[in-house]
């Protein structure tokens, strides 16, 4: 098998994975009422396919990918919330650690079936203007998703067309 084979069929392997890790969490929560911790891996892999990012395998850099073109050489921490229908409104996105390694967040939200809806970018300078001790925020770091809204740009929409076979998270079997 060519080099070039290999990479398409590991390609290949990887979306796969993630469709059966959506259709595995949607269907967990669905009957536990409970979720899995996937929402971080399958917001990678979306965000880096999305956006044609370099994903970084190693946790202690303190971000997640390497961009390229537009966003060539920043260092990206990427954040998902999946945004359940029976939701409360004040989801939060987690803990920011301001003095991070990082230059740009993105956060992708989710719908119920762990699908791709938006994704949002922060450059670190908005985060830190919005967690400043003087900022509205109660707790140094901690930011709700509609914040994030507020004060990033909105990159990505499902609506800009990618292609419905990696996304679809109906199983095709009965």
């Amino acid at each position: 098998m060519t080099t070039s084979n290999k990479v398409n069929m590991e390609l290949y392997s990887i979306d796969k994975l993630m469709h059966e890790t959506r259709q595995l969490a949607a269907k967990y929560r669905e009957t536990t009422g409970s979720t899995l911790p996937v929402t971080g891996e399958i917001a990678r892999f979306d965000v880096a396919k999305a956006l044609s990012l370099q994903l970084i395998d190693d946790p202690t850099l303190g971000y997640d990918a390497m961009g390229t073109g537009d966003r060539q050489d920043l260092r990206v921490l990427i954040k998902g919330r999946v945004i359940f229908e029976d939701s409360r409104s004040n989801v939060r996105i987690g803990q920011i650690n301001p003095d991070g390694r990082w230059d740009n967040i993105i956060m992708v939200l989710f719908n119920d079936d762990y699908l791709p809806v938006e994704m949002y970018e922060a450059t670190s300078q908005d985060i830190e203007t919005a967690i400043s001790p003087n900022s509205k925020s109660k707790k140094r770091g901690a930011m709700s998703v509609a914040r994030f809204k507020i004060i990033s740009q909105l990159v990505w929409t499902r609506e800009d067309g990618l292609s419905s076979e990696v996304w679809d998270n109906r199983s095709h079997s009965s």
